[in-house]
């Protein structure tokens, strides 16, 4: 029972891929909402497989299966390569080229050895090119603006900036939960019903988290220095 219970966790990792693949399709589609939602299922595949593994005990029950290697290939899928597809077919980005800037800058931040620290931080931006995704089209953002912001954050995969790992957060964790689900809420809501949700303002009511994220990563985070 325990070994069907730890594979049925990492099958649970890997529908994130699944919903990596739809999503695509979608965007093939031009169902730019539908995309979106397929990825924020993802997001929600993500944040609740380490918390099931760790319950299920997958890497004692399955010492020769590497869950962590699966979830980052998952990741690099859905956090990077499909929104960055997005970002070019639903012209935020002005040409192909471009998908190259944040896919590669996220090969080097996936690939880095220290890309999350022993204090439980990530290491440079942490290739969040879904939520990127997400408020160019929340937003409507003209492809110039969205174009510096790719450039800009793509710079900060290599700037040793400390940003929280959200699941691994021990002060302020329940505040960080409760904002996580405002947001949450007025995302799917404005994905669903674009007219109400932007009626509501909420297009900058999901900003909350984003804001909360930054702000919490300069607090308990900022730019790592090296010892003496």
């Amino acid at each position: 029972m325990e070994r069907i219970l730890a594979w049925a966790v990492h099958v649970f990792t890997a529908l994130g891929a699944v919903l990596g693949a739809w999503a695509l399709l979608a965007i093939d589609r031009g169902e730019w909402r539908g995309a979106l939602l397929l990825l924020f299922a993802a997001l929600l595949v993500d944040s609740a497989d380490g918390a099931l593994a760790r319950a299920a005990r997958v890497s004692q029950v399955l010492p020769n299966f590497d869950g962590r290697r699966l979830d980052d290939m998952v990741d690099y899928l859905n956090y990077v390569v499909v929104p960055a597809v997005f970002l070019v077919a639903a012209g935020y980005l002005p040409h192909w080229g471009w998908a190259a800037v944040p896919i590669l800058a996220s090969a080097y931040g996936f690939g880095h050895a220290e890309a999350k620290t022993d204090d439980h931080f990530f290491l440079g931006f942490p290739s969040y090119w879904n939520v990127v995704a997400f408020y160019a089209w929340a937003l409507d953002v003209p492809p110039w603006f969205c174009t510096l912001a790719v450039v800009v954050l793509a710079i900060g995969v290599f700037v040793p900036f400390k940003y929280i790992y959200p699941s691994h957060l021990t002060r302020l964790r329940g505040t960080t939960v409760a904002i996580g689900a405002v947001s949450s809420v007025g995302s799917i809501t404005l994905l669903i019903d674009p007219a109400l949700g932007r009626s509501l303002y909420l297009d900058y009511v999901s900003m909350l988290f984003p804001a909360w994220y930054l702000l919490l990563s300069f607090a308990l985070g900022g730019l790592q220095r090296s010892p003496r």
